[in-house]
């Protein structure tokens, strides 16, 4: 069974451990100087936070599959969407090893699906570190510039 993934940049890691770890009513599964993850049943999501360089708030969204076949699924229905904006093969990244397919919907929301073949002791493989040092993250293509919505707190909708 698939699993739903967030995962969401942060100022202060420490706090936002605390403030999660309240609100899930459980401590994180993985936790690392600039990262940490909660792998929950109820509901079933895989909840990440990091302090990688980007903006503070949501930064992409997911599917992990459980298996191969399973994300070659999800993959071949990103294909048919034309939305696939990056296939990895065997990176490293967010402390695991993976197969991934990155997209983006037509809002310019990320979607990040994959599946994990282990953990690893760096946030980002080789090939990654120098996009991470230089303030952005592993964690697929940057987003596409959008403009801003018209739908604000202060506008009076949703």
């Amino acid at each position: 069974m698939k699993r739903f993934h967030v995962h969401v940049n942060v100022e202060q890691l420490d706090s936002s451990i605390r403030f999660y770890s309240t609100l899930f009513g459980a401590a994180p599964s993985v936790v690392k100087p600039d990262y940490a993850k909660w792998m929950l049943d109820d509901p079933r999501v895989n909840f990440a936070i990091s302090q990688r360089g980007r903006k503070a708030g949501v930064d992409h969204l997911g599917m992990q599959a459980e298996d191969d076949a399973e994300l070659a699924a999800i993959g071949a229905r990103l294909h048919a969407a034309d939305a696939v904006a990056l296939a990895e093969k065997a990176t490293t990244c967010c402390y695991a090893h993976s197969d991934k397919f990155w997209a983006e919907d037509p809002q310019g929301v990320r979607w990040e699906s994959f599946h994990t073949h282990g953990e690893a002791t760096v946030y980002a493989g080789a090939a990654d570190d120098t996009g991470a040092s230089e303030g952005g993250s592993c964690c697929g293509p940057a987003a596409a510039s959008k403009p801003a919505a018209a739908c604000g707190p202060s506008s009076g909708c949703c």
